[in-house]
């Protein structure tokens, strides 16, 4: 999935403030990188992610243990960062934001990074005002239990800085002036001389990092370490700042289904899902086909039997219907009695009658007999109707009404 990662500057955001980004078309390698007022911010692709990087200089690290009891309750999860790192803050806590580290566990240690809420916000405000909301903000460095020991040299030879990771026991994060290293370096973890911790650094200060440590560093540039932190699984955006549980759930749902579409690693399950559904419409279509030439062989059959049973026919148009009324047509000039004429009706109303109830007046009209006077109990209009029915006629009462039609719905 293509990724594109800014770097948030220090100061507060302006329209003409640059932003140092990276663009990558898998997530891993570097694309492209430059920086470029925020209106001109390349766009991530198709699905793609947005994900902003907060500068190690921007951030404190607090370590501290909390109760169960505020976990999963962001207000009271809040108030408890307060309590407990009011003493450690040079600002007031109001002031500040606040984010933890991912999987938090009760009556454990935790990170806590901590910056300028208002500059932070800001940020992120004139990212979204520029067409490119942020979908997860990312430290630069950040600790880790477990973490290798690491130094990494970046910035200038004027203004350079060293961002030591891992160390010590609580696996701390350090970001020391360059000048200041060898000052502290009694204060840092004694390096492992047969397997020393990596050393990495940005081409423009890698001279200053080997006069500094005794060793080539490896370079790593900018945009590197920067795509590398957009890789972490911290999500800075929390407390106020985070998005709503319906818009993140929907921005990982679009990440997959981007990853899906696009991802190479993917390719194989898209052919096999494409020759899928292809071999399915191909089934339906052929099922389809094979439906209606069959029923075609029948309508032909049936309009074959009506024009050879009666060939002055001519024209067909609905053969059932004309087959009917030519059976009819021989049946009245033979003289022979139809299921729908009177005296069979009559016939088999009187064999299903109960023998006590006999009709007050009859009415025959369009294939229908309607006896009246008729008032039979529901058992006996069901026990009726059962009769007839085996006989191929249709019944109903209606107000003492009993309404009689032969092969169909009186």
């Amino acid at each position: 999935m293509s990724t594109l990662v800014i770097t948030l500057p220090l100061g507060s955001p302006a329209p003409a403030t640059e932003y140092s980004y990276v663009l990558s078309a898998d997530g891993r390698n570097v694309t492209r990188h430059a920086s470029a007022p925020a209106a001109l911010l390349p766009a991530p692709g198709r699905a793609g992610a947005t994900v902003a990087v907060v500068p190690a200089q921007a951030l404190s690290w607090h370590q501290v243990t909390l109760p169960a009891a505020v976990l999963g309750q962001p207000a009271r999860l809040r108030a408890a960062l307060e309590g407990l790192l009011e003493e450690q803050l040079l600002d007031e806590p109001q002031q500040l934001h606040f984010a933890l580290q991912p999987n938090v566990q009760a009556a454990s240690p935790a990170w806590v990074a901590v910056c300028d809420r208002d500059w932070l916000r800001q940020s992120l405000q004139a990212l979204e005002a520029a067409g490119r909301p942020v979908g997860r903000v990312v430290p630069e460095f950040a600790p880790g239990a477990g973490a290798p020991l690491e130094y990494t040299v970046l910035g200038t030879p004027e203004q350079a800085h060293v961002a030591i990771t891992g160390c010590g026991p609580r696996q701390a994060l350090y970001l020391l002036p360059a000048a200041a290293l060898p000052a502290m370096a009694d204060l840092l973890p004694p390096q492992n001389e047969e397997a020393p911790a990596p050393l990495y650094a940005e081409p423009a200060v890698a001279a200053l990092a080997e006069r500094l440590l005794g060793r080539s560093p490896q370079l790593q540039g900018a945009a590197q370490r920067a795509l590398a932190a957009a890789g972490s699984p911290w999500d800075l955006a929390q407390f106020d700042l985070a998005s709503s549980a319906r818009t993140r759930a929907l921005r990982k749902a679009g990440s997959a289904l981007g990853d899906f579409l696009h991802a190479p690693a993917w390719r194989p399950a898209r052919w096999a899902l494409g020759l899928g559904l292809a071999a399915q419409v191909l089934g339906l279509n052929l099922w389809a086909w094979q439906d209606r030439q069959a029923l075609a062989a029948k309508q032909a059959s049936v309009r074959q039997v009506l024009t050879q049973t009666f060939p002055q026919v001519k024209v067909v148009v609905d053969a059932p219907l004309q087959m009917q009324r030519e059976v009819d047509r021989l049946r009245r000039a033979t003289g022979s009695l139809a299921d729908t004429d009177l005296e069979p009706l009559m016939a088999s109303a009187a064999a299903a009658l109960p023998g006590a109830k006999a009709p007050a007046r009859l009415d025959y009209a369009n294939g229908e007999l309607r006896l009246g006077g008729l008032d039979l109990a529901p058992d006996e209009f069901a026990s009726l109707r059962q009769r007839l029915g085996a006989a191929g006629i249709a019944a109903r009462q209606d107000q003492g009404v009993l309404q009689l039609r032969a092969g169909g719905q009186p």
